[in-house]
Formats: C-alpha cells, sequence, structure tokens
C-alpha cells in the first residue's frame, strides 16, 4: 500500500534533535498542545494526524500498523530526517514500536505512552469499526471519554475536554474504522526484542483501555525500556496529566538527546 500523505507541523530549531508525536486513535496532532512548553525550545518538534485522522488522508482499505509506520517513515524521507526520538500514544505508541522494530536506525529514542504491544480481540475492534462506519464516531463518544479520564476529570475541566471530544466527534468514520482494523490484527510482541533504542513506557494507573499489565508486558520485551505508572491518570494521560508525563518525557529526552 502506498503512504497516505500526512498533515503535520514542524517547529522548533532547525539545528535541534528531532522529536516526533504520534496521536491517538482518534485524536488529532492538538492532544499534545499541553507537552510543548517543555521543550519547544531545544528539540525540533515533528506532529502529525495519523492517516484518517484530522488533516491527513483517508483510504479505504484495510491497513495494517505498519503501513501507519510507513507513512511516518515516508514523511520523514520527504522533510529529509534521518533520526528521530520517537513519542506515541496509544495508536501511536503502537505505530513507533513498529517503527522501532523495523527500522532501528532512523529512532535515537521510543517513548510508548498508555499503549500495547496486542490488544485482543479481534471481533472486538471489528465491531467498533462497524458501529462507527454506520453511525459515525459520535456514537461512541461518551464511552470513550469514560476510559480516556479519570472520573470527575471532564466535569473538573471542561475546558480541557471539550476539544479532544470536538476533534473525536469529528474524526473521519471511515480513518477511524480502518485504524481499529489494524489494532484488532496487531500483533507487536515478537518484535519487541528487535527495538534497540532506550524507551520510556508511560502508563496510567487508571486506565481501562490499556492498563498498566500492558505496559509491563512491553517493558518485559525491550532491553533498554524503563516503566512509569502516573497515579490519577487514565488512557490520555498526555492530555490530563501534562505535567507529570511532561515532565518524564523531559527527562528522558534530556538524557537521549
Amino acid at each position: 500500500m502506498a503512504p497516505a500523505s500526512l498533515h503535520h507541523t514542524l517547529s522548533g530549531p532547525e539545528d535541534a534533535p528531532v522529536v516526533a508525536f504520534s496521536n491517538s486513535l482518534g485524536t488529532t496532532l492538538v492532544m499534545w498542545d499541553a507537552l510543548m512548553p517543555r521543550l519547544s525550545d531545544r528539540y525540533r518538534i515533528l506532529r502529525y494526524d495519523t492517516r484518517g485522522h484530522g488533516g491527513s488522508a483517508t483510504q479505504d482499505a484495510p491497513a495494517e500498523i505498519d503501513d501507519l509506520a510507513g507513512d511516518l517513515l515516508a514523511l520523514l524521507d520527504t522533510l529529509g530526517i534521518a533520526r528521530i526520538h520517537a513519542v506515541g500514544l496509544s495508536l501511536g505508541g503502537m505505530t513507533m514500536q513498529a517503527l522501532a522494530s523495523a527500522a532501528p536506525d532512523r529512532v535515537a529514542s521510543l517513548t510508548l505512552m498508555a499503549t500495547a504491544a496486542h490488544m485482543p480481540s479481534e471481533a472486538s475492534w471489528n465491531a467498533r469499526a462497524a458501529t462507527v462506519r454506520a453511525e459515525g464516531t459520535g456514537a461512541i463518544v461518551e464511552a470513550t471519554l469514560g476510559r480516556w479520564f479519570t472520573p470527575g476529570f471532564p466535569e473538573r475541566h471542561p475546558d480541557v475536554v471539550e476539544p479532544i471530544r470536538h476533534a473525536f466527534t469529528a474524526c473521519d468514520a471511515v480513518g477511524y474504522a480502518v485504524c481499529c482494523g489494524a489494532i484488532g490484527r496487531m500483533d507487536l510482541r515478537p518484535r519487541l526484542p528487535a527495538i534497540t533504542a532506550p524507551t520510556l513506557i508511560v502508563a496510567g494507573r487508571d486506565d481501562p483501555a490499556t492498563p498498566p499489565a500492558m505496559a509491563e508486558e512491553i517493558c518485559q520485551g525491550i532491553r533498554q525500556a524503563e516503566l512509569v505508572i502516573l497515579p490519577q491518570a487514565a488512557h490520555l494521560l498526555a492530555v490530563e496529566r501534562p505535567d507529570a508525563a511532561g515532565a518524564y518525557l523531559a527527562q528522558f529526552l534530556d538524557r537521549h538527546g
């Protein structure tokens, strides 16, 4: 499959190390906004929308996680970027695992937030894809936000959650469904030992979507991996806990940048 055209932004000092951010299912590159102040003065920041999300192209054909990694690799080649510090959350973390295992020479470090190497069952992901194709992402937005944030957070912080809700309901139904299929068929567990980059894994203690046990499984499979579990954090931890997530990320990058 040909790589998808990806909407992206590139900012920060031109001679600085490049940090690339890959978004979660149903969000856009905006989900990383709150982390940027900690990094933008000393890193070159590349953010992009996964295929079928935000401003990126949608292809109504089955895709695998490796296709999503291939999209990013093609973007890096187009931009002339040889090596990145890779950061991904949820689907973005799956994409970055695939990239780091397939092209280890392109990844200087790897940060995986609220993600997994395997998320059964394929049938459940196919069912979600079918619902969204038929009814749009609005049909599942409340259930999704219930997994993404800890109880009470949306009520206390509507200014934070409403833009996320809007991006989710605006997400292209076909693009979302195609990525559901990729997640359902994914099993990156045998490829974890091929990841050679120093790796930071960040899990939300209260994440029902990718609980800490899934982070621990990844950590056990990668030789140079360290695990942080954030309290009072669910799935979209870079949005709910940008203070803590950003601090751990900045410290990790400063050690390996």
